[in-house]
């Protein structure tokens, strides 16, 4: 084989993986040509007639004979087959066969059986491992069956429909019960993977790469969860995300929430946190978003009786009318941790999904803040106890603006492109200030969906 990089050719050893056509005789008639990889032919036909609904136990098989010489499967099984058999050419690699023929009502995996994401990363790690074919000379397609602590059955081929008559094959003739297991593969779910995983009674299915829409369409209505794009640490859920169990992330307890309510709300008339968007005023909003995400929660108020329906500790400005800076020099000097997450009142759109991305970063920093499109945003930012000497200097020599202190202390920046992953439309940034601002966020924003973030 040659080989070309980087502008030097090099002649090297090389193997690629071989085609093998296997001509499937069932009862003494010619039913299909599989092609498939050569090893391990008695899996791969007794798969597809189990999967194909031909067979459904051991028992089902009187004579099972496979000549590679030949490429031929001579099979004899209890029962006729069908008069009329209609093979359909499907999707599946170099095209896969199945036939319309009905092989009975898919077993279903009971309602109560899912897989903790952590399972899948590991389990899907594993099936990599065991890839030896594919790791040696690519071109093959993995397959494996868990249990959801450990690989229980593997098998590579060419076509990533044979890897599921491999593992089906497998089961059958061990004895192996696949109902309510998790099936992994490296290749694309079609609608004949989908539905040969629904005969077996598989309750998840997760795949490296994308499924098709009929994939889709087959797992939701036989009840089994469908997840694609596996690769490092996250997934897209395409069906039944009953099936998937994620552990709740617990509240920080090293970083404080913070809500400013100190401002004097003159452009809007009224107190502007007391305002409503979907039936509840704003600073209820704010306080049950940071609630949720941290153990400690501080309100920055110079009329805490205003909000004594808010259940949290309230504290008061050291400098006082010297605008959110000096919230936040109140905040950082009366929270019990070194860092806080600081929001205004006045942003109903909040995203805590973002938020706690944004209070994960663990740099050694003094502020972490996101860009937008309008540019920095100090309200909605991570700020650490080593900025109070700085934002000291800045309100003693009577300076109110958050930004002022900035060129003294070491900042992160995470970019816009970051931000809008979690938040396309950098909802979480819109503030109320006019009356203006308040008929479009109150036009603008759906109501805010319930549960966990």
């Amino acid at each position: 084989m040659i080989r070309y990089s980087k502008g030097v050719t090099s002649e090297t050893p090389d193997e690629f993986p071989a085609e093998f056509p296997i001509k499937l005789i069932v009862n003494g008639r010619e039913i299909a040509t599989l092609v498939a990889s050569s090893h391990d032919v008695r899996y791969l036909v007794a798969g597809f007639l189990r999967t194909q609904g031909f067979v459904r136990e051991t028992g089902d098989f009187l004579t099972m004979g496979v000549c590679e010489e030949s490429g031929e499967a001579h099979v004899r099984i209890r029962g006729e087959l069908p008069e009329r058999l209609t093979p359909v050419l499907t999707s599946g690699c170099g095209t896969g066969v199945s036939f319309s023929f009905n092989a009975g009502v898919p077993k279903a995996a009971s309602a109560e059986i899912s897989f903790s994401a952590e399972a899948i990363f590991s389990m899907m790690q594993e099936m990599s491992r065991l890839s030896e074919r594919y790791g040696r000379h690519g071109g093959i397609h993995s397959a494996a069956v868990s249990d959801g602590l450990r690989i229980v059955l593997h098998a590579e081929d060419l076509g990533r429909h044979n890897t599921i008559d491999r593992l089906a094959g497998q089961a059958l003739l061990a004895g192996t019960d696949l109902t309510g297991c998790l099936l992994l593969t490296s290749g694309r779910v079609s609608s004949e993977m989908a539905a040969k995983a629904a005969s077996l009674g598989v309750a998840m299915i997760a795949s490296r790469t994308s499924p098709t829409d009929m994939a889709v369409r087959i797992c939701r209505e036989a009840g089994i969860g469908l997840l694609g794009y596996v690769r490092g640490d996250s997934f897209r859920v395409a069906a039944c995300p009953e099936r998937l169990r994620i552990k709740p992330r617990g509240k920080f307890s090293d970083v404080t929430g913070v809500i400013l309510a100190g401002g004097e709300s003159s452009r809007m008339g009224s107190n502007k946190a007391l305002l409503e968007v979907n039936g509840v005023r704003m600073i209820e909003t704010a306080f049950r978003c940071m609630s949720e995400l941290f153990d400690e929660v501080l309100l920055v108020t110079n009329s805490p009786d205003i909000y004594d329906f808010i259940p949290c500790r309230k504290v008061s400005d050291i400098f006082p009318g010297m605008g959110p800076l000096g919230g936040i020099h109140a905040a950082l000097t009366n929270c019990s941790t070194e860092r806080a997450f600081i929001i205004a009142c006045d942003m109903p759109g909040l995203n805590p999904q973002l938020i706690r991305e944004l209070s994960t970063i663990r740099d050694r920093v003094d502020v972490v803040i996101p860009e937008t499109p309008g540019g920095l945003e100090p309200l909605h930012a991570l700020y650490a106890k080593s900025c109070l000497p700085k934002m000291e200097q800045m309100l003693r020599a009577g300076e109110r603006r958050i930004l002022s202190f900035f060129d003294l202390a070491q900042i992160r920046l995470v970019p816009r492109g970051k931000i809008a992953v979690l938040d396309p439309d950098y909802e979480s940034f819109r503030n109320v200030n006019t009356p203006e601002d308040y008929r479009k966020v109150a036009h603008h924003l759906p109501a805010p969906i319930a549960g966990n973030d």
